[in-house]
């Protein structure tokens, strides 16, 4: 298996999901088809699905064109999620195969919207784990909560997606890696890990590429969304609870000009 990125609009990113043996692949979120063609030629695959997180233009846009690009072409997204273009509908633990040796199960990741899917994606045997977040999980953030609550948020970061074995990269649907960090460190301003993901990052800017994948072991270590069920963290902003300490970084986050 490989995984290619493939950077839309302005901060976007799209991914190529390739089946080496088969070289047949699935895309995540093609908001840009023209670019996404020109990936697969560039790597000679032939396109069976798109993976669509969420329903939001700037993920879901480009689904229509690819199915008039590629006749038969499968869409997938939430059954809560009223997905553009979708022709199969996902619920959590669904499951798809892509090729002979790529296994995607769907995972329901709720919050920033009602059906939001994130795709876990292994090799043969479990190898090479990734899962792909769209806006639920960025790299040391998360997504706002557009059409759910604190306490979904909390399951779909800590529980569901925090549950995953800790080396799976994660692909996250925007490059918003350095503003969340510098967000990181006011409410955690002697973590050592995030002080240095954040110089790291800033390089990897600086040289013109990218800071994903993360992986869920380094978002336990430098994500303060994912870290909310620490003392420190929760006495921190003033809070006593897990959820209650999502709600007010969320606000936070939201009203920071950093």
């Amino acid at each position: 298996m490989k995984i290619f990125h493939v950077p839309c609009l302005e901060d976007n990113f799209a991914y190529l999901i390739i089946d080496e043996n088969t070289q047949e692949a699935a895309v995540v979120d093609p908001v840009e088809p023209d670019k996404i063609f020109e990936a697969a030629n560039q790597h000679q695959v032939h396109l069976k699905f798109v993976l669509t997180t969420h329903h939001h233009w700037d993920h879901a846009g480009g689904n229509e064109k690819m199915k008039q690009l590629v006749p038969g072409l499968q869409v997938y997204g939430g059954s809560f999620d009223n997905v553009k273009g979708c022709t199969h509908q996902l619920d959590n633990g669904d499951k798809l195969q892509l090729g002979s040796h790529v296994n995607i199960l769907a995972l329901h990741t709720p919050c920033h919207t009602k059906g939001h899917i994130s795709y876990y994606v292994t090799g043969k045997d479990g190898e090479d784990p990734a899962v792909f977040t769209g806006d639920t999980l960025f790299i040391a953030g998360c997504g706002k909560f557009f059409e759910g609550t604190a306490e979904q948020m909390y399951q779909s970061l800590c529980q569901t997606l925090g549950s995953l074995p800790k080396p799976t990269q994660v692909y996250c649907g925007h490059e918003y890696t350095v503003k969340n960090l510098h967000f990181a460190l006011t409410v955690e301003p002697d973590n050592v890990k995030t002080q240095h993901k954040l110089s790291w990052a800033q390089q990897q800017r600086e040289a013109g590429l990218p800071t994903i994948p993360s992986t869920i072991e380094d978002e336990w270590e430098t994500n303060p969304f994912m870290r909310v069920d620490l003392p420190d963290l929760q006495a921190r902003v003033g809070c006593k609870s897990p959820v209650e300490t999502i709600q007010k970084m969320r606000q936070l986050k939201d009203n920071w000009r950093g």
